[in-house]
């Protein structure tokens, strides 16, 4: 059992303490304050410091224009800690879809990988509807879970949680260091496109090749 920390309140995390629950591990959901409409199961709630300092493992699913200032805060509570990274920082159109990268010169997760020195980072689950993350034998093909993160411990970790949310190990793709998130966060530009052409259906990015 590991004990892991949600930090957001929202469909993603209750979408993935549902799941990790039922893999028998201990969740917390860290909010900045109370929760009114949480649609997930009964969970223990905390702050957001709180949670992160008593958690081996650390989910961020806050929002991620904000990511990087939210979790500098946290500095303190996240040393040492596996931080799970699953936002995009992007700007948003006049109907709320991603309009363009809000970091151009380098991704989010680096962003928050230089705001915190004494964590270690892993990107990954970005590049999906939320409910395709717990979910990812729904769709017609397989899929592709990408792995971004300077610390090989920290992504086989990952790896093994990705497991328990229901990834085979065939469907999950270690592109290298933190800095190879720049191109899954990009695949986010994609977006606006997909739901304009198939409508807000369950979907992924992913690699398929010949056999």
């Amino acid at each position: 059992m590991t004990t892991i920390a949600i930090l957001g309140a929202g469909r993603v995390s209750a979408n993935l303490a549902t799941k990790l629950l039922e893999a028998g591990h201990r969740v917390t959901v860290g909010t900045r304050g109370g929760v009114d409409n949480w649609a997930g199961p009964p969970i223990t709630l905390a702050g957001m410091e709180q949670a992160a300092r008593d958690s081996e493992i650390v989910v961020n699913a806050t929002p991620g224009e904000g990511s990087v200032e939210r979790l500098a805060a946290l500095r303190d509570a996240l040393d040492g800690k596996i931080l799970i990274d699953l936002t995009n920082a992007t700007g948003r159109d006049d109907e709320g879809r991603p309009s363009g990268l809000l970091y151009t010169d380098r991704s989010l997760a680096e962003h928050i990988q230089q705001a915190l020195p004494g964590t270690r980072v892993v990107k990954t689950l970005n590049t999906m509807l939320f409910s395709v993350m717990t979910a990812p034998g729904s769709l017609s093909s397989p899929l592709t879970a990408f792995l971004s993160g300077n610390d090989a411990e920290a992504k086989a970790t990952v790896w093994g949680l990705l497991a328990d949310l229901g990834w085979a190990d065939e469907w999950i793709e270690d592109l290298g260091d933190i800095t190879t998130a720049r191109g899954t966060e990009a695949l986010m530009l994609l977006v606006p496109s997909i739901v304009r052409n198939h409508g807000l259906k369950p979907f992924a990015l992913t690699i398929s090749s010949v056999r």
